[in-house]
């Protein structure tokens, strides 16, 4: 019987990443809940162990019963009636396997009824979900918003929302309006306080996804008159008390299962979280944050299938009486999608490490004086995972683009066929290169550390790592794609033109990333050739290729040439 987890030994290999020593010995606090919660354990190993049975579980589910549901939801997708959303009918199994099983509230500490999992492996979790059915990734992974209230909200609000989000009951994060996209300063939802002090919340809400949850985190004007982020505030609001009603459910090109959804505010009672003022400047930058690292696992799913169906039907498929695998033009781009979902993978699961120690210290700072190394600890990771989570997402859905295209090519004609099941991966992953963000919004996100030289200090620390003897010829190409780099960031700089260097931001990232993800592959072909080494090899001289190219592209830029680019 297929399993997502099982049938792929890359978890492993990062369960077993040395830094995950740090991520669990910090989660489970020196093991103290092995006195109170049968279900906690007593070690690393332990933890370990118990972190392969929920990613066994979760991939039997994902193998055996959300991915042969998957194509019945994409058919038939949500429903509106009378004011209220309704999933597909299969959704419905999917939710019920996945709450019998216990898939909620992963990384929720044990007292709120959660298995306290650290974000590393509740990503993979959310990877194997994702490449049985994107869109029901994305009304499971949405309980990841708990982690907001969690850390934002009162221990009465934990109390009270945690324990149901633990037990399965769906969530949604209202931040999107008509006029208010990308620019979250335009949010105009009004929240007023009635005179006994509850918050009452009136106005539409757009591209909502799952928006017809139980549990809500809304971005709301709370300060009359202002018309900017420091006006708005977040609020928690219980479908159980209603006022919101579904006015539309989005017609989408992917993600059918997924219901995007036109609320309408009218009334509806609601729940401070945190502070006043604070909600679009402090929270939803750390919901955000969590949010693109879960579209970074989304997008490494379906390109982990997208490379499943390639490799399948070309083994299948004869032409001129040879499988077609064996062709070179088919077999190249089977190795990039390969190269890309390891890439992928690899920072993936790097970026969710430096959440985890970041977010566990936060967590015991709530408790106690952190000493000040734990201090000079929580900045690094911090800092770390600010930086990475931007190419974290961006190149993961732009790969998860690049290989369900990739997919259908290796598929041809059958790949254009509504009855395979490519055609519904490419359509999926459309929305990942744009939702929680554009791919252009991670370059805004990226570019400071791109200009100030915090990638360059992390990319050079990296290449004082060792590689195997095999890939040193490798690693002495990266650092040829540094020197281009160092060029090509210094050419930007010394222009001193702000328009010039916005222009030109994307090639920067793009350099950027590609060297990270060339040094990152690298890093894991050395502690495993066998599952790596191929990749590494197609992955850096692809990227040689990319970086050259951006570099020859940037330094012969010359900013008079800018207007000819400008839409008139």
């Amino acid at each position: 019987m297929a399993n997502f987890y099982t049938d792929h030994p890359e978890y492993d290999f990062y369960l077993n990443h040395p830094e995950m020593k740090r991520v669990v010995e910090l989660k489970e606090l020196g093991f103290a809940d092995k006195d109170k919660y049968e279900d906690a354990p007593v070690d690393f190993e332990d933890a370990i162990e118990n972190y392969k049975r929920v990613l066994e579980i979760t991939g039997d589910i994902a193998a055996n019963i959300i991915e042969p549901n998957s194509e019945d939801v994409d058919l038939e997708g949500p429903h509106l009636v009378d004011g209220r959303m309704h999933y597909a009918s299969k959704t419905y199994e999917n939710l019920d396997a996945t709450r019998k099983a216990g898939l909620w509230g992963l990384s929720m500490p044990r007292r709120y009824g959660g298995l306290n999992m650290p974000i590393t492996p509740y990503s993979m979790a959310s990877e194997i979900v994702s490449a049985a059915d994107a869109g029901f990734q994305n009304i499971w992974s949405l309980q990841d918003c708990i982690e907001t209230l969690y850390e934002f909200g009162s221990e009465e609000q934990r109390q009270k929302y945690i324990p149901r989000v633990c037990a399965g009951e769906t969530m949604s994060m209202d931040l999107t309006e008509p006029d208010a996209g990308s620019d979250l300063q335009r949010v105009m939802l009004k929240a007023t306080q009635d005179a006994d002090g509850t918050w009452r919340l009136n106005g539409v809400k757009r591209f909502i996804t799952n928006g017809d949850s139980d549990i809500h985190l809304v971005l709301a004007r709370s300060e009359e008159g202002t018309r900017d982020g420091r006006g708005l505030s977040m609020f928690i609001y219980d479908k159980r008390d209603g006022g919101v009603t579904v006015r539309h459910i989005e017609n989408k090109l992917g993600i059918h299962g997924s219901p995007t959804c036109e609320l309408v505010y009218k009334n509806a009672k609601a729940e401070l979280c945190g502070s006043t003022r604070l909600g679009l400047i402090k929270y939803v930058m750390a919901l955000m944050n969590g949010a693109r690292l879960g579209i970074a696992a989304q997008s490494v799913g379906v390109s982990q299938a997208a490379y499943d169906e390639a490799v399948k039907y070309a083994n299948e498929r004869k032409q001129f009486d040879t499988e077609i695998v064996k062709f070179p033009a088919v077999y190249d781009m089977i190795a990039r999608i390969k190269a890309k979902l390891d890439a992928g993978r690899s920072i993936l699961y790097q970026t969710a490490r430096y959440v985890d120690i970041y977010k566990a210290l936060e967590d015991i700072q709530r408790e106690r004086k952190l000493t000040a190394e734990e201090r000079q600890e929580l900045k690094k990771y911090s800092r770390l995972a600010d930086a990475f989570t931007p190419i974290a997402k961006g190149m993961n859905s732009e790969y998860a683009n690049q290989n369900a295209y990739d997919a259908i090519q290796v598929h041809g004609g059958s790949g254009f066929i509504m009855e395979y099941k490519s055609q519904r991966l490419y359509r999926d992953a459309r929305i990942f290169s744009i939702y929680e963000g554009t791919t252009q919004l991670q370059v805004v996100a990226a570019i400071r550390y791109i200009s100030n030289g915090t990638y360059l200090t992390i990319i050079k620390e990296m290449l004082e790592h060792e590689v195997s003897d095999e890939l040193k010829p490798l690693k002495a190409r990266v650092e040829e794609m540094v020197k281009l780099y160092e060029q090509a960031l210094e050419y930007v700089k010394e222009a001193q033109d702000q328009e010039m260097h916005d222009f030109l931001a994307r090639r920067l990232y793009n350099m950027t990333a590609e060297i990270i993800m060339s040094l990152l592959i690298l890093e894991d072909a050395t502690r495993s050739a066998d599952l790596f080494e191929k990749s590494a090899n197609v992955y850096v001289r692809m990227a040689y290729a990319d970086v050259i190219g951006e570099h020859a592209y940037i330094t012969n830029f010359i900013k008079e040439d800018l207007p000819s680019f400008r839409a008139e």
